[in-house]
């Protein structure tokens, strides 16, 4: 797993193809003067926002627990994500606004075939940059380099959309054919901003996580409970990379304390072994608080 440094490394790496990828839409824009490239580039300045915000909830998010924040500073990635998606949307109304002045005024000298090498090029880049950033987010549970990579992704289907598109304009000889382009790329922003915005606010109101990982941790706790009878009222919820789960263990009520503080530590050391970082709260209760609904101890 991804420590600390090695986390904001990526933010700095992420910061820094965000600043080349734009360089290279700017200058597509600038050699061709297609307002559907001008929208592209306008998409990947809000790419550097968002390397810029993933880079200090990536900080901040490894901060110590302390006296006003007792569980970490884990939920600072949703709000860098929740924070890109509004950006993410507020770019889309922009760019639709440039699509709408150039349907009314076409831009009739359009030079596309210097545009689309640099645009390309930038598509490329940011093409291997947002597979790193989903993958390496999704290994280390973390909401900033997810989304920062989703949204990256998203900028080259953009890209390629826009390189076969503008293609298009000399050999058709349609001038309004760069305002539609520009309206899609509008269209397809919103959409992965309402998309970033809806896993973020799931994340910030502790929705619980996916059955196929519930399954597990029932699963880890009833094998590794040796000597208890069974578990009930299990919650989970997640802040990033770590994991918050409390339940109640029933044990047999003539065990003694530090028998059933032994089968806690066994479980939870389980449970860190499966899903990593974890403040696991066990609840002991005797026997007669045992529930029909709860999970079996596997003997």
């Amino acid at each position: 797993m991804l420590k600390g440094p090695e986390k904001i490394v990526f933010g700095w790496m992420s910061l820094l193809v965000s600043l080349i990828a734009l360089a290279l839409k700017y200058i597509a824009w600038h050699v061709s003067g297609s307002s559907a490239l001008l929208s592209d580039a306008l998409e990947t300045i809000i790419n550097v926002a968002a390397a810029i915000g993933a880079l200090w909830a990536l900080t901040v998010s490894e901060r110590p627990a302390d006296h006003n924040h007792t569980y970490g500073h884990e939920k600072a990635e949703y709000l860098s994500a929740v924070t890109e998606a509004v950006l993410v949307v507020l770019t889309a109304i922009g760019i639709a606004w440039v699509a709408w002045k150039s349907w009314l005024t076409p831009n009739t000298e359009i030079a596309p075939w210097s545009g689309i090498v640099f645009n390309a090029l930038g598509g490329v880049v940011n093409l291997v940059w947002g597979l790193i950033l989903v993958r390496q987010g999704t290994l280390r549970r973390s909401p900033a380099l997810t989304a920062n990579g989703r949204h990256v992704i998203s900028d080259v289907w953009t890209t390629v959309l826009l390189v076969i598109g503008i293609a298009l304009i000399p050999l058709t000889g349609y001038a309004r054919l760069d305002a539609l382009l520009s309206g899609l790329v509008a269209i397809n922003v919103l959409r992965v901003g309402f998309d970033m915005m809806k896993h973020s606010i799931a994340g910030l109101m502790d929705e619980a996580p996916d059955s196929d990982t519930l399954q597990m941790i029932r699963a880890v706790i009833s094998e590794n409970a040796t000597g208890a009878i069974e578990a009930h009222d299990i919650r989970v919820r997640t802040a990033g990379s770590l994991s918050f789960i409390e339940f109640h263990l029933v044990v047999p009520g003539a065990m003694s304390v530090s028998n059933s503080h032994e089968i806690c530590d066994k479980v939870e050391h389980a449970l860190r072994r499966h899903i990593g970082r974890a403040i696991i709260h066990i609840h002991v209760e005797p026997e007669e608080k045992a529930k029909q609904t709860g999970i079996p101890v596997l003997a």
